[in-house]
């Protein structure tokens, strides 16, 4: 594409009228950045892309789009902001390929990926071939590919929904964060269907109030647009239960779809039925009741089904279809995983890393523990510091035997990070142990049969982030050499 085909998609910029370069990539990353590319200059929290601006050029960059001026021989367009920016010139140059795509947006703090995953499952269930962007990684068909955000840049995105297109992916389903709809790395993203988990504290050391972080949310909702369009409906799918709900009906001109297990909703569970092994429950839809059987455990896990199936529903998936996904999903990596090596006692690894997720799984294994309940947890550095002694209260609440210990402490101290989880139990009983490779040994090594031992917020993760250093840690690993070491 030609640079001032592109430009033309792009209304606010400096007006260029000089060299008409062919435009055959871009990219946002310098050392990325290959002979025909565009370069766009962002300015992040730790780096700022105009100071490699030069080094673009001489990768092979042949224009350049910066807030200011940079002194480089090749076109320089100047924007107010990069970031906007390099949506549109992402969206124009693959394409506008959502507007090939059905997307599904998901939101909230909790229950994301897994929401995720089963409407994937479903859709892939209604033979429906499907990209996947999250957490864990983007999948485009049976293909996966890493990720470094829940919700990547614009440029990212685009890029991955154009070779969706490509690879004739019928249905794109993801995670949205609040970050990415503050940052605006979803402008472009045409969604069909938007939908709402929950709202509890998190991220407060980025959005600074629940009211600034519920409205990020809601960006989501706002976003689907004013117009009705018959061809292509948009609807937005709420939790009925959440009181964000009411805010987000009215951000939104689309349908709205809602579902919930207290408050009168469109789709709903009744007579749950909750075990070690699973869960069964009337799935209440408008067009009939059915009672379905699940491998997922959880009550979260019951507002997750209820989400997708909205969300499928409206999609225009039999109901039938999705009835028999839910009954085959066995579950989401690092989601209330199961760690099982023979022993006598049960170990867990979940993600749960936020006030409102930790205490759901703690309910959980409450319901079905036959002894004592361990919980090994700790608090992510430079984030939000009001949570941790949430956290720690919740965990002393819940479980038998809490146990403290570092979960990616960056640049804090984790002695200081344990420290703040400390002051919220005070004078209760709690053992700190900063190493969390020791901490799950000790879990292992004191449960006795029938014990249930949870290990939290760090799920699917592979690494610890300490200092400036990734290091590679899997809590799963980690818990089968225990257990391993314990029998020998």
């Amino acid at each position: 594409m030609k640079l001032q085909t592109l430009l033309s998609y792009l209304h606010d910029f400096t007006t260029y009228a000089g060299e008409n370069p062919a435009i055959t990539s871009i990219e946002m990353d310098s050392r990325k950045v290959k002979k025909g590319a565009l370069f766009i200059c962002i300015k992040g929290f730790t780096v700022d892309g105009h100071d490699f601006a030069k080094q673009a050029v001489e990768n092979g960059a042949v224009a350049i789009v910066a807030e200011r001026n940079v002194d480089v021989p090749v076109p320089v367009i100047i924007v107010r902001d990069s970031k906007r920016a390099m949506a549109v010139l992402a969206d124009a140059f693959y394409g506008q390929p959502t507007h090939q795509l059905h997307l599904i947006g998901v939101t909230g703090t909790n229950g994301k990926t897994t929401t995720t995953h089963i409407i994937d499952h479903i859709f892939r269930k209604a033979k429906k071939k499907t990209g996947l962007i999250g957490t864990i990684h983007i999948k485009i068909g049976d293909e996966t590919y890493d990720v470094q955000n829940t919700t990547p840049e614009s440029l990212v995105l685009q890029k991955a929904f154009k070779q969706m297109v490509d690879e004739h992916v019928d249905v794109a389903v993801m995670e949205v964060s609040s970050h990415a709809l503050h940052m605006g790395r979803v402008h472009g993203c045409d969604y069909d269907v938007a939908v709402f988990t929950n709202l509890t504290q998190d991220h407060l050391d980025y959005h600074q109030t629940m009211e600034e972080y519920r409205l990020a949310k809601g960006l989501l909702f706002a976003q689907l647009g004013n117009r009705f369009d018959h061809e292509r409906p948009k609807f937005a799918v709420l939790n009925n239960d959440d009181p964000a709900s009411e805010q987000y009906k009215q951000m939104t001109a689309a349908t709205v779809i809602t579902y919930g297990i207290d408050q009168e909703s469109d789709i709903m569970a009744k007579r749950i039925d909750i075990s070690p092994s699973g869960m069964v429950f009337d799935l209440v839809t408008p067009f009939e009741t059915v009672r379905v059987k699940t491998k997922l455990i959880g009550q979260f896990n019951v507002y997750n089904i209820l989400a997708a199936t909205a969300a499928c529903l409206v999609s225009g998936v039999a109901l039938s279809t999705i009835v028999k996904a839910v009954e085959e999903i066995s579950g989401v990596s690092g989601r209330f995983e199961t760690v099982d090596e023979g022993q006598d006692f049960t170990v867990i690894v979940d993600y749960a890393h936020t006030p409102d997720s930790l205490e759901n799984v703690l309910k959980t294994i409450r319901q079905f523990a036959k002894r004592n309940v361990y919980v090994v947890v700790g608090c992510g550095g430079d984030r939000d510091r009001t949570k941790r002694p949430l956290m720690a209260q919740i965990a002393v609440r819940y479980a038998d035997v809490a146990i403290f210990t570092s979960d990616n402490p960056r640049s804090e101290r984790p002695e200081d990070i344990l420290k703040d989880m400390e002051d919220g139990v005070a004078g209760q009983h709690y053992i700190s142990i900063v190493d969390r490779k020791e901490a799950i040994r000790y879990a292992v090594q004191e449960a006795r049969e029938g014990d249930v031992i949870l290990i939290a917020g760090k799920g699917h993760e592979t690494y610890q982030m300490i200092g400036d250093r990734v290091l590679h840690f899997d809590d799963r690993i980690v818990a089968r050499e225990a257990i391993k070491e314990r029998k020998s």
